[in-house]
């Protein structure tokens, strides 16, 4: 009985936020408390367990990045960017967005999806303003992106690092197996949203003849502070990059990125804690208690013990089936939650492949989760964070508006992935 009222109050929840008729915060703070109403968890479990607690190193990476961002924000580098990005597209608002795809998509692979999101935002608001169109279609191009981009390498999308520890592969593996179809997904998603937003990526001659007379170099305001900042966000990124061998955490990275540049940039504390999207990160940590919950009442365990029956010692089955359910649950629960509680099914299912296979289901549940994760604002951290800059901004992205466009990015990505993997591994 726990159990079907805590999957009850979760389809409530979800249900709610996509009325969007109350505050996202309210609704997952109130789901929360229902949990711990109901005895599906309590304190200990839900601030202290690692397997079924808030993801404390989601929560501290975004803080971390967000407040790096912050400082960088105050010298004037993401306008001098945004400028630059748009006068080399002539003030085309179809080529400047296919230009921020390139370069989210890029940067989502060697950093993280949510640390390039938290980049990127800011800088496409600017982009936007000057290019007279609106900011939504970029903030969901760039989003949807990310996520695809992320997906290629060990640090490009927090479910990576999870299946990397759990599978013991390495970044060059991610960047062999699942690089090569990132690339291709990206050649076809890229132009594809070019088409779907065209009727959103229109101004005018004179909004374009504005463009060309920006001069990018006067907006940079502090370039003593850039200089130390650009050095700061090198070593993180490079940190990032290294995780497997220097095993250290990307949050207490980005922790010690953020306290080190906050350290040199002379700057108070209200000039970048203002910029924290602490509504994003109270969000994650009400969702991060309600699945939990679904853990402690054993309704993701009796989940994963009806696809060990379902796939019996049918690989090539289970590939597929890990593949499809995880894009669809992804979207539904968040991608970081779902691939933690997946990942022992995953691996025990793994065991005794060999060759070829070894690592096949692994792959199914990246491509899955990474890519299913672009299906709604809830599906991955880079959107509920993109989500959140936006309306920080006062821009308002809709639940359906973001799932019209982001399902059809999944279902393509998901279908493309699916004949690769059946080609290469079997």
């Amino acid at each position: 009985m726990q159990m079907l009222i805590a999957i009850a109050i979760f389809a409530l929840v979800y249900a709610a936020i996509a009325t969007e008729k109350i505050s996202r915060i309210a609704i997952v703070l109130g789901g929360a408390a229902a949990m711990v109403v109901i005895g599906a968890t309590d304190a200990d479990k839900a601030f202290y367990s690692h397997e079924t607690g808030i993801d404390w190193d989601v929560i501290f990476l975004l803080l971390g990045m967000m407040i790096i961002v912050s400082v960088i924000h105050k010298t004037g580098l993401f306008e001098f960017l945004a400028i630059k990005a748009i006068k080399r597209s002539k003030g085309n608002p179809k080529v400047a967005v296919v230009y921020l795809m390139i370069l989210t998509a890029l940067a989502s692979a060697i950093l993280d999806n949510v640390t390039t999101i938290l980049l990127a935002v800011p800088m496409t608001l600017i982009v936007c303003k000057h290019l007279n169109v609106s900011p939504v279609v970029f903030i969901l191009a760039e989003v949807f992106v990310s996520n695809i981009g992320g997906a290629a390498t060990l640090v490009g999308d927090p479910p990576n690092i999870i299946i990397a520890s759990k599978a013991n592969l390495t970044f060059n593996d991610f960047l062999i197996h699942m690089g090569p179809m990132v690339l291709v997904v990206l050649a076809v998603i890229i132009p594809l949203l070019v088409f779907l937003f065209r009727r959103e990526l229109i101004n005018s001659a004179s909004d374009r003849e504005h463009v060309m007379q920006l001069d990018e170099r006067s907006f940079l305001r502090d370039r003593n502070l850039l200089k130390k900042s650009l050095v700061v966000l090198f070593g993180v990124m490079i940190a990032f990059t290294l995780h497997s061998v220097i095993h250290v955490e990307p949050a207490v990275v980005a922790l010690f990125g953020a306290g080190i540049l906050v350290g040199i940039s002379g700057l108070k504390p209200r000039d970048y804690v203002q910029d924290i999207e602490w509504n994003t990160l109270i969000f994650f940590a009400g969702l991060f208690i309600m699945v939990g919950a679904l853990v402690n009442v054993g309704a993701l365990e009796e989940f994963a013990t009806f696809l060990k029956e379902l796939f019996g010692g049918d690989t090539k089955l289970a590939a597929s089936s890990i593949l499809f359910i995880s894009a669809v649950l992804s979207g539904l629960i968040d991608n970081i939650p779902f691939v933690a509680s997946m990942s022992p099914v995953v691996g025990e299912l793994s065991q005794g492949l060999v060759a070829r296979q070894e690592h096949v289901l692994w792959w199914s549940l990246a491509f899955g989760a990474d890519f299913g994760g672009n299906a709604t604002i809830i599906g991955a951290s880079a959107n509920v964070v993109a989500i959140g800059l936006a309306a920080k901004a006062g821009i308002k992205i809709s639940f359906w508006k973001f799932a019209k466009y982001g399902v059809l990015v999944t279902l393509i990505s998901v279908s493309m992935a699916y004949p690769y993997l059946m080609l290469f591994y079997f």
